[in-house]
Parts: structure tokens; sequence; C-alpha cells
């Protein structure tokens, strides 16, 4: 029976590990975590279909709810765009911990094994075949080790550099995040979720969340901050929301999340990365979950197909394959979008709320991104050019807009040119122009 080994205990990694078991593999999961630590104490968005990926239901009404419309503000607040969503299109909202609670049993009752308090350190390789992990506690081997360690993975931060995984994160790959959940102390406002970008004049967003029980604040910057950041911007979210009390209910937590587009190479011999070791996360949002869940179920298929129980660089190579002709392709465009973002100001912000080139339709495109199905469908590059033209009087701002537009037209098209069959030389080269891209 060949074995294979999860290294962390990512979303992705914990499904493709349930759905491999249920094939009859021997799998372990190795996370640093202990059991009752696992997941950030808050809750996630994200798409339902991620679990009907790998076959589960819908938990009980009781542990989700859907999400919200989102109101997003320009940083001076004078004008705002509301989404649209239809009911049967939301996300679901979810607590942290209950969706690995339910993926955990799902994957304990599939005969999944789990060893929790172990640290995974490194790759443990044989000339170039990944055969095990390093582990704080020893080496561990296996015949396929799928990484699911995270964006800091040192299973694949410390891969051999001859096979072009991108190891280390850039400077605006990163998205430094505050999350918390106050007291609330109001009625619960009619625009009850809420998204402000620049706020204060800062790159990112702030959210507040009215709810039943709580407040939700989310601080949000591309680069690091302090508790002397956080509570001057609760002081002034105070002031416009009367909903937002003092009292910390949960959270008050430092996160750093992923926003880059999917690595160009993702497997090796024996080995397979998943979730954010694989870079999987929506760029502009951050939402990894439903990403990580349909990929569990791409690997498992690829790895299953694999008859002989190779688990080569060639026969992993459908499952790098099938996640970006199904996923990956519509993630590398909204990377480049936010690739614009970071390189827009305030006031540029403002004038395309303020001037109409931002209205309520394209923010509800935007709602769909985790599914991504509507993301290239929304986008025509022609009637950007238009209504950019059309709108946009700053010729520094519309070079800015329209030189996305093409490289999301590159983007698309180098994506469809991955080489259809696993080949060193053709995916070096495809790697590469596909990460200049994003440069």
């Amino acid at each position: 029976m060949a074995k294979i080994i999860v290294a962390g205990g990512g979303h992705g990694g914990i499904a493709a590990a349930a759905l491999l078991a249920q094939q009859g593999f021997d799998v372990t999961v190795y996370e640093a975590r202990e059991r009752e630590n696992m997941g950030y104490d808050w809750t996630d968005i994200f798409d339902r279909k991620g679990f009907t990926a790998i076959g589960l239901d819908l938990p009980d009404a009781k542990d989700f709810r859907l999400k919200h419309n989102m109101t997003f503000y320009s940083p001076s607040m004078h004008y705002r765009r509301k989404q649209h969503v239809p009911e049967e299109q939301l996300e679901i909202q979810m607590e942290r911990t209950v969706i690995y609670d339910y993926l955990i049993k799902y994957a304990e009752e599939s005969g999944v094994k789990f060893e929790f308090g172990v640290t995974a350190e490194a790759p443990v390789l044989l000339g170039n075949r990944v055969v095990g992990i390093k582990t704080d506690k020893g080496n561990v081997y296996g015949d396929l080790i799928i990484d699911a360690c995270g964006a800091d993975s040192p299973v694949r931060r410390n891969m051999p550099d001859y096979l072009g995984m991108t190891k280390e994160l850039g400077t605006m790959d990163k998205f430094y995040v505050y999350r918390a959940f106050f007291e609330r102390t109001a009625e619960i406002p009619a625009d009850d979720y809420n998204i402000h970008l620049f706020y204060k004049g800062a790159l990112g967003i702030s959210w507040v969340a009215v709810e039943e029980e709580h407040t939700d604040v989310l601080i949000g910057r591309f680069e690091p901050f302090g508790e002397d950041v956080v509570e001057e911007t609760l002081c002034s979210l105070r002031k416009q929301y009367p909903s937002l009390g003092e009292k910390l209910v949960r959270g008050g937590q430092f996160v750093t999340i992923p926003v880059r587009q999917t690595n160009a190479v993702m497997t090796c011999n024996g080995y397979a990365a998943i979730g954010d070791a694989a870079f999987m996360t929506v760029p502009l949002i951050g939402s990894g979950i439903a990403n990580s869940l349909k990929a569990a179920r791409i690997l498992a298929d690829a790895v299953a197909a694999d008859e002989n129980r190779e688990f080569s660089a060639e026969t992993l190579y459908a499952y790098q394959k099938n996640f970006f002709k199904k996923l990956g392709s519509g993630l590398a465009p909204i990377a480049c979008v936010k690739l614009m973002l970071t390189k827009i100001t305030e006031a540029d912000v403002e004038y395309l709320f303020s001037s109409g080139m931002i209205n309520d339709d394209d923010i509800t495109i935007g709602a769909d991104f985790t599914d991504l199905s509507g993301f290239l469908d929304g986008i025509d590059l022609a009637s950007l050019k238009a209504k950019a033209n059309g709108v946009i009087k700053d010729k520094k701002l519309l070079k800015i807009i329209l030189g996305t537009g093409a490289q999301i037209a590159s983007v698309a098209a180098i994506t469809k040119l991955m080489p259809a069959k696993y080949d060193t030389k053709a995916l070096k080269a495809w790697a590469k122009k596909y990460n200049a891209c994003f440069k």
C-alpha cells in the first residue's frame, strides 16, 4: 500500500488526505499545532462549492450563515458601491474552528491518521525525488509528500533551486491583517458589512461588519503595522460606527495572508503543494479555502489515476495542469488587478468612484472571485478601454488601467500555453514567461 504524508494541516491538505484514504492509500497528516489550536479565532467567507467538490454536504444550518452583500466606500467616504449578489450565489460564512472540525472528522472517518504537535522543517530528498520530511521529532518517509504547510512552508522553501518553485513572497505578495470582534453597542444598520478603501490614507482596506453577536473589524495593509495603528484606526472607526464597542469579545490577532498568483511549479518527483503552500488564495481578498478544497479533488484524481504509483513529476503534472485549467487561469488575471491597486493613489481611487468608472455592477463581479467563473467573463477589454478613455482624464491613471488590461490579456494567453504534457525544459520556459507577467 502506497504511503502518503501530508505535511501541515491546511484545509486542502486535510481534504486531499480524506479523498486519498477513501481510495485505499495509507495517509498521515503531520501538523505543528495541537488539535485544539487548529484555526484562527474568527469566521471565514468562502464558496460553498468547495465542500461539494470533496463530496461533503453543507454542515448543519446552525454552523454557517450566508454572507451579506458588501458596501464599498471611497477613501473620502463620499461615494459608495454595493453588491447585489443573488442569494443562491452568496458565499457562506463559518467559524474557522468549525471548518476544521468538519474537515478533520471527515478525514478521520475516511481513515486518515493525524500526528499533532509535529513540525515539518524541510524535505528529505534522494537524488531528484522528495522521499519524506524532516520534522522536529525525526524524519518520516512516504511515497508521496503533499505540502500543506502554508505560504511560508519550510518544505517548499528548502526545495532545490533547479526545480523552479517560487520560495519567497515578494513585498506586495503579503497582506498584513488584524482581525477582532468587539461588543455590539448599537442596532444593526441597513448596510451591515462595510469595506473602506485607503482608510485614512493607508494602502489597504478596513472593514466593519455588524452582526447579532458582535461587531467584526478587520484592518489590512501591504506593510506590517502594530498595536498603535490598530488603536488609532479603531478610535476613528468608532466615531463612524456606534455599533463598534470597546470591549474585545474575541480574536485580536495579527496574521499575514498571501495575495499573489499561483506558483508556476507546484509538483516534482514525490511532491505536490496545495493551498497556501502553492499560493492558491484569491489575490485581491486573500480567500483560499474554497480553492484549496477544489484543488484537493483535482490532486486526489491525479494521484488515483497513477496506476503504477510512481508519483513522479510527469504523473503529478495532471494535477497542476487541471488546477490551472479550472482555477489558476482565473486567479492570474486577478493578481494583475491587485498589482494595479498597489500602483494607484488614494486620489485615483476616489476619482474612480466619483467618475462612475467603478459602479455597483463592477463591485458585484468582484463578489464571484472565489468561484472565479465570472471574472474573465466580466472583464471585456474593449469595453474597459472605451470606458476608461471616456471617463479618465488623468493620463497617468489611464496608462495604469489600460496597461493592466493589456497585462490581463497577456497572462490569460500565457496560462493557456502551459505545456500539454510534462517536459522539464518546456515547463521551465513557460514558468519564466508566466512569472514575468507579474513584474
